[in-house]
């Protein structure tokens, strides 16, 4: 079993020359059926396909050319190196096989004498970071040649390519369409040039159009054709085909027939030279508007420190946050972004983590504790030691979670993949019978009337709607979901959260702080004495509850003596001497065993424990002098959060290993009716299971760490969690933010998702079905249905991007 899983590999590539969802389904198809591919799921939106595969039957190679015998290609740049430390071919040999071992990297090639690297990579796999980071763990160093840096982003390029054909396709489709405008005869007052009405000239204007500019849409027809599978391309390339060479026959026709030079027959020049201006420009509103979905990753990546102050040698270096490796030691000044994630080993401040925990309060930091990259350092300086860089860190971990969960299907893409991938042969089987119908008897003989329809209803039916409808949702919902601190391991989780009805949330650290706070003071006497006293007494034990009362007394400020004698006793409490006086803090049993008389704070210390605190009595020389009372907080939010969950409908139930009573004294605090105490760790499956029978959709939210088999067992698993703790496997949502607020934010994300999924589904669906017979019909020019059908596919994106804007209602 172990031996198998290591042959399992991922790998993540960009593919050029998608149009549609049918092209999406016909790779994800190919490439499922190589032997060795254990799953291929391709994104439309992303034009991303992510493949598992068992490196022993398939190669990368396989799947690359798979990818380009099915018409597409895969996304590959070239960054070449200078590198530094090489003193023989020896080393060029090193780096040149431990860049090649990378993942993503096709060729890398090393030139000893030119001390130079020439990497070929796929962008999807691996950064220019990533490998820089390796050759510097080879113990080279490489720097990334001018010329590399030039290389401007794919998406941008494609985008910049598509402006130009379209200034080019609407400068010569401009006449045409004056041309037809003006045969209207409400626009007769429109001046009509004797030029635009001669079929020569409109057949020079419209033939560049068809097969410059339109190219690739016979290009990509010709392949899903030689695939055996049909998709956008071969509808607008049949429609505008069709009108052009009709158009080019009855040019031909007319010019035998000893034409006039000036003016011919109806052309339908305009009509295919219109239909592909406005197949661009919809696309290049699409691609656009597309790029504004990864807006969250951008925002996310632009939170990193871009350089760092290392101490290298005893001196102050400031390098590249990527040249950064573990172990170094960082100097982090007021106002500056903490680069790496690691721990304080000088220094006291305050650091800000609200972008990435989402908590606004500012966190004390001291020797000892541990620092997340990308967070701000407010009023100290902080000596760090990085102990995660590059990929590790918990910034990086959060943008890969993201990247996962926008490139994954959620089941409901499923419906839209299937209805895609048999749409176009049933729309051209449509058209056909429309023509059929209107040549022979709707308008008997008219050849030019019955192909219009056909045309229209080619071009209407153009299913470019329906494959973006759910991956754009997908998108830019999950991202809004991260900005609010909510990480969805993938889209099926982002989908199966809205249907829950029930959760269970676990008590500490969930519901509570998860951290013992002193909470009463009941002092015979002066009770700063008291404190003092029990505190300096407590100071020396490693229990939890004594470095509760500690804490608890140094921030009220009270300065603690030392101690002569300490004794813990185990089951009673603890002994010890402070100033010459003998001190007792401890359960009942230990005042009987010393003679201390202090049976009237019993019912006290009964009440106390009833509230779910853990009550300690105290004597000092044998006489009891008060009482200490500490518990386990609840979060500020918790009561908020459980009202919340009520108020969309949802049984809340909290789980915990405390007794009974402690356990019902919290639940109460918080608002929930719903309590299963005493219940161990392995316990909390169990639980899940018996809701689940019952028919309820179940989530478990918890620390991620004992709760991890009823994380796992639940249908939807969250973690509560810092973003530290951000690569929680056993769940299925990460909660970076450390309160309950967060869980009705993650289902109101869950929900307005899905909602925008199905309002997108509704309209690409009902636009099409509509508009088929519309154009059957005749009630729709070919010009009319190409511009429709580009606006759909914008309107569904921009739909998907209300989703950036959502507001969390408190």
């Amino acid at each position: 079993m172990e031996a198998a899983l290591k042959k399992q590999k991922q790998k993540t590539l960009q593919i050029t020359g998608m149009t549609c969802a049918a092209c999406a389904n016909r790779i994800e198809k190919g490439l499922n059926k190589l032997e060795g591919v254990d799953s291929a799921n391709v994104n439309f939106a992303l034009e991303r396909a992510t493949v598992t595969y068992d490196s022993d039957k398939v190669d990368e190679e396989a799947i690359d050319a798979t990818i380009k015998k099915l018409g597409y290609g895969t996304v590959k740049e070239v960054t070449r190196f200078k590198l530094e430390g090489m003193t023989c071919a020896a080393c060029a040999n090193r780096i040149e096989k431990g860049l090649n071992k990378l993942p993503g990297v096709s060729n890398a090639a090393v030139n000893f004498a030119l001390e130079t690297a020439t990497v070929e990579y796929s962008p999807a796999e691996v950064s220019v970071s990533d490998m820089q980071s390796k050759v510097k763990q080879l113990g080279y160093k490489a720097i990334v040649q001018s010329d590399s840096e030039e290389q401007s982003d794919n998406r941008d390029q494609a985008v910049r390519k598509q402006k130009r054909k379209l200034i080019v396709s609407a400068i010569l489709s401009l006449p045409l369409l004056w041309a037809m405008v003006a045969h209207f005869s409400f626009t007769s007052w429109i001046y009509l040039p004797d030029l635009f009405m001669n079929p020569w000239f409109q057949l020079v204007l419209a033939t560049p159009v068809q097969f410059y500019i339109g190219w690739p849409f016979y290009v990509g027809a010709y392949k899903a054709l030689r695939n055996g599978s049909a998709n956008m391309d071969v509808l607008v390339s049949l429609g505008t085909s069709a009108a052009y060479f009709y158009s080019l026959y009855l040019t031909i026709d007319w010019y035998a027939k000893g034409a006039n030079m000036h003016h011919g027959p109806n052309m339908y020049y305009e009509t295919s030279a219109i239909l592909i201006t406005l197949v661009i420009m919809g696309k290049l509103f699409e691609a656009l508007a597309k790029g504004r979905t990864s807006e969250a990753i951008k925002s996310l990546m632009g939170l990193q420190a871009k350089t760092a102050r290392v101490i290298r040698d005893g001196q102050e270096l400031t390098v590249p946050v990527e040249e950064v490796i573990a172990g170094d030691i960082v100097m982090v000044r007021p106002g500056e972004k903490i680069p790496v994630d690691g721990n304080v080993l000088e220094g006291e401040s305050s650091v800000d983590e609200s972008m990435l925990t989402g908590e606004s309060l500012p966190v004390e930091k001291r020797a000892g504790d541990a620092v997340i990259g990308a967070t701000l350092n407010k009023n100290g300086v902080l000596r760090v030691q990085a102990t995660k860089v590059g990929k590790e860190t918990a910034l990086a971990q959060i943008i890969k979670v993201v990247e996962e969960a926008q490139g994954s299907k959620a089941p409901i893409q499923r419906v839209a993949d299937v209805i895609s991938g048999i749409f176009v042969p049933i729309v051209v089987g449509i058209a056909i019978v429309a023509f059929l119908v209107w040549y022979f008897f709707v308008t008997p003989g008219n050849f030019s009337e019955a192909l219009e329809k056909a045309i229209a209803i080619l071009v209407i039916a153009c299913p470019c709607a329906l494959g973006l409808a759910t991956p754009t949702s997908i998108m830019a919902g999950s991202g809004r979901a991260a900005e609010l601190g909510i990480l969805f391991k993938g889209g099926e989780h982002l989908e199966q959260t809205h249907k829950i009805d029930a959760i269970i949330l676990d008590k500490t650290g969930t519901v509570t702080k998860g951290k013992p706070e002193l909470t009463d003071v009941i002092a015979e006497g002066d009770e700063q004495e008291f404190l003092r006293l029990v505190g300096a007494a407590e100071k020396n034990s490693e229990h939890p509850l004594a470095e509760a009362i500690v804490a608890g007394v140094q921030e009220r400020g009270i300065r603690l003596p030392d101690t002569q004698m300490f004794a813990a006793v185990p089951g009673y409490g603890i002994e010890a001497e402070v100033e010459g006086k003998k001190l007792l803090v401890g359960t009942r049993k230990l005042m009987d065993k010393h003679g201390v008389d202090a049976a009237h704070a019993y019912e006290l210390m009964s009440r106390l424990e009833e509230s779910g605190k853990t009550a300690m009595l105290a004597a000092i020389d044998n006489k009891y002098a008060g009482m200490v009372a500490v518990a386990d907080t609840i979060k500020e939010t918790s009561k908020e959060a459980v009202q919340r969950l009520k108020d969309m409908g949802i049984e809340v139930i909290m789980i915990t290993g405390d007794n009974e009573r402690t356990a019902k004294a919290i639940a109460a605090e918080v608002g929930i009716d719903h309590v299963r105490a005493e219940v161990l760790p392995e316990g909390k499956a169990e639980e899940v299971k018996k809701l689940q029978a019952q028919g309820k959709k179940v989530a478990m939210v918890g620390d991620g760490i004992n709760d991890a088999p009823a994380l796992a067992t639940a249908d939807i698993g969250m973690a509560i969690g810092t973003g530290t703790d951000v690569a929680m496997e056993a769940a299925d949502v990460t909660l970076m933010r450390g309160d309950l607020s967060s869980i009705p934010d993650a289902i109101y994300m869950s929900r307005k998702t899905m909602g925008n999924i199905k309002q997108n589904l509704f309209w690409a669906l009902g636009y099409n079905t509509l508009g088929i017979p519309v154009a059957a019909l005749g009630l729709l020019a070919p010009w009319i249905a190409g511009a429709a059908m580009a606006l759909s596919s914008v309107s569904v994106v921009l739909n998907a991007l209300r989703l950036q804007r959502v507001k969390i209602r408190h």
